[in-house]
């Protein structure tokens, strides 16, 4: 079965404890209803530089990436249609990029 990444671009840190708590827990629901496709959960990403020949850019480029997961899928449309219950693009504070993992 093809597998597929979730680059995270965007969402917010939480403002309370509480809050935080409220986002794993919407999280972890998230991931448990995808169930066995979740080959990796993934990590949130830290401060990033864009490495390029004409040099490197320390703000992360234009839309940098906040995290990852690995999912299998049996197309792009499946992986697509997953990625639309995320809890960053369900609440309007981030997107996720969907793209396969290609055999090489």
């Amino acid at each position: 079965m093809p597998k597929f990444i979730f680059a995270y671009h965007g969402g917010k840190a939480p403002d309370s404890p509480e809050e935080g708590q409220k986002a794993m827990q919407a999280w972890m629901a998230w991931f448990t209803g995808l169930g066995a496709a979740v080959v990796d959960g993934g990590h949130p990403a830290g401060m990033s530089q864009t490495v390029s020949k004409s040099g490197v850019a320390g703000d992360g480029g234009a839309n940098p990436i906040s995290g990852y997961s690995l999912v299998n899928a049996a197309d792009i449309k499946a992986a697509v249609a997953m990625a639309k219950g995320c809890p960053m693009v369900k609440d309007g504070s981030g997107s996720v990029e969907v793209a396969e993992c290609l055999d090489m």
